[in-house]
């Protein structure tokens, strides 16, 4: 069944997803947990607590939690996939699901050794016309959830970020001082390359990220002229409809 829909705003709202996930049983964008396991390893721990951003129907937390990870916390704003993702996974203890949106997660201050986003920063941004000059309602939108994300966090805690977005375009999102953390990126092969960032809480930017930062805020930058996307047609299906 074909789940694209009319136009890019639809990945927008919780009416999409709903239906969505009353009819696909699972999807896991940019490849399913074997893809990356070898990079997850190095930054998180069996005895860490976890949560994941946007959960969706991914296979991703049940193999993480068969692999040993076994306090998993998964938040999705839609009811209709929490409702069946607990339902499906009712007999892994330390699994808990909730509905929330990530603007505001309901979780108190150093809550999480880890925060996992896999694609969810992806479908916020999808209707952008151009990755160089986000919308003031998408900015606030992604500022606000990561700002969230920082103060969850646990000193030393690490955001893994996972999407198909280069540093080039990712690296911009992420290099705010007032987040608290470092970045590091890593890449591996699901098809074509996808990119693995892992943020540190209570770490400086590298000079070349707090570089980054100041010369976002102290110009506005021209776009390249071309943006090249994976050509694969069987790839994840909201790639294909990103206008860059």
């Amino acid at each position: 069944m074909n789940y694209l829909p009319e136009n890019n705003s639809r990945y927008k709202h919780v009416e999409y997803w709903d239906d969505r996930y009353r009819a696909e049983e699972t999807y896991d964008w940019f490849g399913s947990f074997c893809k990356f396991r070898y990079l997850l390893e190095n930054h998180i721990k069996k005895e860490d607590c976890i949560l994941v951003l946007g959960c969706g129907n991914s296979s991703m937390s049940g193999d993480m939690y068969s692999a040993g990870y076994r306090s998993i916390t998964n938040i999705d704003y839609s009811s209709v996939c929490i409702h069946a993702m607990s339902a499906r996974h009712k007999d892994c203890p330390g699994m808990t699901w909730h509905e929330m949106d990530m603007q505001e997660l309901s979780f108190p201050d150093a809550s999480f050794d880890v925060i996992i986003e896999k694609g969810t920063l992806d479908a916020i941004t999808v209707e952008e016309k151009s990755p160089w000059n986000l919308s003031s309602q998408t900015a606030a939108t992604i500022h606000k959830a990561l700002t969230e994300v920082s103060r969850c966090l646990k000193p030393g805690g690490r955001l893994v970020s996972i999407t198909f977005a280069s540093p080039f375009i990712r690296k911009r999102l992420y290099t705010h001082t007032d987040y608290s953390w470092s970045i590091k990126t890593y890449s591996y092969d699901g098809g074509f390359e996808y990119y693995m960032y892992v943020m540190t809480k209570g770490e400086k930017l590298s000079s070349e990220d707090a570089a980054l930062e100041k010369q976002q805020t102290e110009r506005n930058e021209t776009p390249p002229d071309i943006v090249t996307l994976p050509e694969d047609k069987t790839a994840d299906d909201f790639l294909s409809r990103i206008d860059l």
